[in-house]
């Protein structure tokens, strides 16, 4: 396993953190229903500790809760040598109460999550989407309180857009509140929005960074196809998120056949590679619904991509970046450059 320092914190994870979204029996959201006992949990949980995994992403609205406790009982006796993650903010139950990030419910929230994990603490709470109707000021005292209480160790948040997020970290530095530790987003081949302004934003905030769905919800895993559209018992089938352009995922999945080929790796395993190799991400979130695709998805960790390789996957997915980032590169004055070189 490899690992990297997360942000500006003393936090050393490791490069490939597992996701607990598809642990429980029941409905995740919509028509996509989750299959994973405890006894697989159990399983693919010692797995990633065998493999070097120390981070562990979970949610209060996993399953109905489920993720959390199977997490919790899959760790325990592990617990000190572990991070575990989870989140709030969707809803968790039937009641107009029960979600956003209001003071309320952010801290019944974590106190609910800390008896499901059964642990005293949480070391990186995100808040999971941001709320139109609770003001941010209102969120930043109760993660502050929460950390106060020591119940979270690093508060962070989730698929905030930039603006939002660098308004909640002003305000906690201007009320001296814990500021924001991270953030995670989603990132993939087929998924590159965050190379716009986003990543300038996380390295100048010394966030670190965790990434979701790096096989684009398993467009990416090699099953995907223009010969085979539809896999069978594939996810996307009942839950076609997050969205990726077929017609490029197709050119891009034959492209990575053949970088695969080549270092004797799986189409997945080049995939996470590729994520795990941009310089401003700290950890790739995994996670499995089968012990044989956790295994295979752990080999990546020992991939590394050559020029050759990176160079391939860029001309395919490198995105136009929106304005204004477009434009900023004109206002590089190039006396001005020629003058300042050492």
């Amino acid at each position: 396993m490899r690992y990297s320092q997360f942000g500006d914190t003393g936090l050393i994870v490791s490069k490939l953190a597992f996701g607990a979204m598809t642990f429980g029996e029941g409905v995740l959201v919509g028509e996509l229903v989750n299959k994973v006992d405890q006894y697989l949990a159990d399983r693919m949980v010692h797995a990633c500790l065998d493999a070097g995994v120390n981070l562990f992403d979970t949610a209060d609205m996993y399953t109905s809760g489920q993720s959390e406790i199977m997490l919790g009982k899959a760790l325990k006796g592990k617990r000190q040598d572990v991070l575990i993650a989870t989140k709030c903010g969707f809803r968790s139950g039937d009641s107009i109460l029960s979600a956003g990030l209001s003071y309320r419910y952010l801290l019944q929230s974590i106190e609910n999550s800390l008896k499901r994990l059964d642990t005293d603490y949480i070391d990186l709470f995100f808040l999971h989407i941001p709320d139109p109707w609770t003001p941010l000021e209102e969120t930043a005292r109760a993660l502050e309180a929460a950390v106060q209480k020591g119940w979270i160790r690093y508060p962070a948040f989730s698929n905030y857009p930039a603006w939002k997020a660098q308004r909640l970290i002003d305000l906690q530095h201007q009320r001296h509140f814990t500021p924001m530790a991270g953030a995670q987003m989603y990132y993939s081949m087929l998924g590159r929005d965050l190379d716009g302004d986003y990543k300038d934003f996380i390295t100048a905030n010394g966030l670190g960074l965790i990434t979701w769905s790096p096989l684009a919800s398993g467009f990416l895993s090699g099953k995907y196809s223009k010969e085979n559209p539809v896999p069978q018992d594939s996810r996307r089938v009942k839950f076609d998120f997050p969205p990726v352009d077929i017609d490029k995922g197709y050119k891009v999945i034959e492209a990575l056949r053949t970088i695969a080929d080549k270092h004797q790796a799986s189409i997945a395993q080049v995939a996470l590679a590729w994520v795990m190799q941009q310089s401003f991400v700290s950890s790739v979130l995994i996670g499995a619904t089968k012990l044989e695709q956790l295994d295979d998805n752990l080999k990546s960790a020992q991939l590394t991509l050559d020029q050759e390789d990176l160079r391939t996957i860029e001309e395919l997915t490198a995105i136009q970046p929106p304005y204004p980032a477009w434009m900023q590169p004109m206002g590089i004055d190039m006396l001005t450059s020629e003058a300042l070189k050492q």
